[in-house]
């Protein structure tokens, strides 16, 4: 089981509150993504839930138990860092089996979890292996596979793809759903690049300063934000905004439309401009667009689309995709539908 609530739970470090009062439910077995730019906090709700942090107020519930003055060792959860900690004068399978160990298990029950883990993650034939004949990759499993011999009611992932390149951050990000998919505990994963999120989550907890802007969906996020804020961290590239006498004819302060839909024609549209840059990356081309009067916006278009730097260009803006925002930055939602 692993069911986490938080209930009006705040963090201050001194006279500064980096942590407002937050509600928040977490079901067993999903899979939640904190997201956020850097400094909103994600990473220190993620200590304050592993006991890492003391909570200033509130309460921190774990499978219906309090566990606010719970030790961390007892909380029943397992951490896995930015950084893998791992023992460089230990073997994998050492290294995977040090907190049964330490916990007094047997032989005989460590070499079956320890056998358990290796085969989960891939790592059978690195047993005898050091960390440093591993690759970033496989080290980052090693971590992995000392907290999943611990049996957790939850997994908490700190970050956990910072150190690795980007073919690797997208292999792991691809064995850590296949092994969420396996397993089935609840896995919280603390990340900045909303890519992972979307790829990666059940629920998406999308935070500012500390506070929640909104927990939704990957789907819900992006077809649905609540605010300004949430528009532009979710999805890539950015949302566009427009303000002035185009968001006033939609009866907004501001509207907002992806890039993906804005369609692009060198021949008629309802928006004119001229291409500053062509960001060409294979499948897809990203435009941007100098135009007069809504300022420079981006378009998606096809990888084949043939458009060079100076170009005119007209964008039309797809009618039931435009976001309409308030002066407060909020969603203007018709029948409980953003719009």
């Amino acid at each position: 089981m692993g069911k986490i609530v938080l209930d009006r739970v705040t963090k201050t470090f001194g006279h500064v509150e980096v942590i407002p009062p937050l509600d928040l439910g977490i079901d067993d077995g999903e899979f939640v993504v904190f997201v956020g730019p850097s400094g909103c906090g994600k990473s220190t709700l993620l200590r304050l839930i592993a006991g890492l942090e003391d909570v200033t107020s509130g309460e921190i519930r774990i499978d219906g138990e309090v566990a606010t003055e719970i030790p961390p060792a007892e909380r029943g959860l397992a951490m896995v860092f930015q950084s893998y900690a791992l023992y460089p004068h230990m073997t994998v399978r050492k290294n995977i089996a040090f907190p049964l160990k330490m916990a007094g298990m047997s032989k005989a029950q460590i070499d079956e979890k320890v056998m358990n883990a290796a085969r989960v993650l891939n790592l059978t034939d690195y047993l005898d292996r050091r960390p440093g004949q591993l690759s970033g990759g496989q080290r980052q499993r090693v971590a992995i596979g000392r907290a999943i011999v611990r049996e957790p009611a939850a997994f908490l992932f700190d970050e956990p793809l910072s150190n690795l390149d980007a073919a690797l951050r997208v292999n792991m990000r691809l064995e850590i759903s296949e092994l969420h998919n396996t397993l089935g505990t609840t896995m919280i994963y603390v990340t900045h690049d909303q890519v992972e999120a979307m790829t990666m989550a059940d629920k998406i907890v999308v935070l500012n300063a500390g506070r929640v802007e909104q927990v939704g969906s990957p789907l819900d996020l992006y077809t649905a934000p609540n605010n300004l804020f949430v528009a532009g961290f979710i999805g890539s590239p950015r949302m566009n905004f427009i303000e002035g006498a185009e968001a006033e004819a939609h009866k907004a302060m501001t509207i907002g439309i992806r890039p993906e839909h804005l369609d692009v024609s060198q021949e008629t549209g309802l928006w004119e401009g001229r291409v500053s840059v062509a960001e060409h990356l294979g499948s897809d081309t990203f435009l941007h667009v100098q135009t007069t009067g809504q300022g420079t916006l981006t378009a998606r278009v096809d990888g084949e689309f043939a458009v060079r730097h100076g170009a005119r260009v007209w964008l039309t803006p797809e009618a039931d995709k435009i976001h309409r925002f308030d002066e407060s930055g909020l969603a203007i939602r018709e029948n409980g539908v953003a719009s």
